[in-house]
């Protein structure tokens, strides 16, 4: 872990930052389906389980746009509680999912989580 030692007197002042992390993220991106509305992360990474959970939401009936590390996810179109198996398997991440679905659906339908 990187660390900042800083000796002196001087007064600090200026700017670090902080890139997006997978793991929050995800999370997040799960929790997008439950309030029904457009929802705008910024600063999100552009890796693969980020897009596998893209997907996820585009085939349950969210509209989603990512550009510039900056993710919209409308899931107020949101039209089903099936989970495609094929993109489960992807990730572990997928699992999620299921609190979300359970609170905006009643039910939900997923098979075991790859990854």
């Amino acid at each position: 872990m990187s660390k900042f030692f800083i000796q002196g007197r001087k007064q600090l002042n200026g700017e670090i930052k902080i890139g997006g992390a997978k793991n929050a993220v995800l999370p997040i991106l799960a929790a997008t389906i439950m309030n029904g509305g457009e929802n705008v992360l910024f600063d999100c990474p552009n890796l693969s389980d980020v897009h596998a959970m893209i997907q996820i939401l585009e085939a349950i009936g969210c509209k989603v746009d990512f550009q510039n590390a900056v993710l919209t996810v409308d899931s107020s179109t949101l039209s089903s509680h099936e989970i495609p198996e094929h993109l489960v398997r992807e990730m572990r991440s997928s699992i999620f999912l299921m609190g979300p679905m359970l609170a905006r659906c009643g039910k939900i339908k997923i098979s075991y989580p790859g990854g």
